[in-house]
């Protein structure tokens, strides 16, 4: 990258502070949308219409880093000629954490006992020594990679690009999306973290709850819409699946009378993987990084492929 003509950065909609500090802190200056201010940090994935209302009134920019790690909500302003930056792999290390979580909290059918008022049945289910499909290649996939190391577990991790560099020392197996089918056959965990494209959309639909163990449990991190939830609910009151656990839905919040809420082999937390007080910590970590770099001249972290959607 070129330096640019000066440090100027505007942060938009929502100033907030801990933002405004790591944009100073960085060597960058806030300052109002104009002519000469070629850098803008986005804080609202609400409201994309407004980004793009933004951008027609300010053709100047050349630099816009986005605030989440999924830019889907952006997918349609991917192909200006500006160079966008989202937030991935900023938020892994919470998201693989609520993951491996939620992989727990099923084995052990910990939702069960929660509701238990006699002793009940004895079961439980090991990630020790177990197959673990992990169906996406970003940074949650390395930092769950790396938090089941301790469990011993079988590891595939399945990815739009098998043969780019996955994480130092990984001794799983790394495969393209057109063995999909073949492992989800075999995995005993699935969990869903990948960028929602059009590929990926409905990628668990009801012919993929076919192929699934029936002892299997699904987990997702990812975009609400990877899963077909009309699918999803069929494959649970049929017992094609064990159980499933998700963090993300369509809409969100799901409305209370969703028959997901009715289903006890499914687990619903409410978008909490990461909550606001752990994105505002790590996304100015983020742009601590990004803004010393776009000052400078260096290369930005976590830079957009319009082509690829993420």
């Amino acid at each position: 990258m070129t330096t640019p003509s000066n440090n100027w950065i505007a942060l938009e909609p929502k100033k907030v502070p801990a933002y405004v500090e790591a944009i100073t802190e960085s060597g960058g200056q806030i300052a109002d949308l104009g002519a000469n201010v070629k850098a803008l940090i986005w804080t609202d994935y609400s409201n994309p219409q407004l980004l793009q209302q933004t951008l027609d009134q300010n053709p100047q920019l050349e630099w816009v880093q986005l605030p989440f790690a999924g830019v889907d909500a952006f997918s349609f302003l991917l192909d200006r000629p500006i160079t966008f930056t989202s937030a991935k792999r900023s938020y892994s290390e919470p998201v693989a954490e609520h993951a491996l979580a939620l992989c727990l909290a099923m084995a052990r059918v910990i939702p069960e006992r929660v509701r238990a008022t006699s002793w009940g049945r004895q079961f439980a289910d090991s990630l020790f020594d177990e197959e673990v499909l992990i169906i996406g290649g970003g940074g949650i996939a390395e930092q769950l990679a790396k938090l089941l190391v301790p469990f011993r577990s079988n590891v595939t991790v399945c990815r739009k690009r098998p043969t780019e560099p996955f994480m130092p020392g990984f001794s799983g197996q790394i495969v393209g999306f057109e063995q999909l089918d073949e492992e989800l056959a075999k995995a005993k965990f699935v969990v869903l973290a990948c960028a929602l494209t059009d590929e990926t959309r409905h990628l668990m639909n009801a012919e993929r709850f076919e192929l699934i163990r029936s002892d299997s449990y699904l987990v997702n991190v990812a975009r609400g819409e990877v899963v077909n939830q009309e699918d999803l609910v069929s494959a649970l009151k049929s017992g094609a699946i064990a159980a499933a656990a998700t963090d993300v839905t369509y809409p969100e919040p799901l409305p209370e009378d969703h028959p997901m809420w009715q289903l006890e082999n499914l687990i619903i937390t409410p978008h909490s993987a990461d909550v606001l007080a752990m994105v505002t910590r790590l996304f100015a970590d983020r742009l601590r990084v990004n803004v010393a770099a776009w000052v400078s001249g260096a290369e930005l972290t976590g830079r957009v492929d319009s082509k690829l959607g993420y």
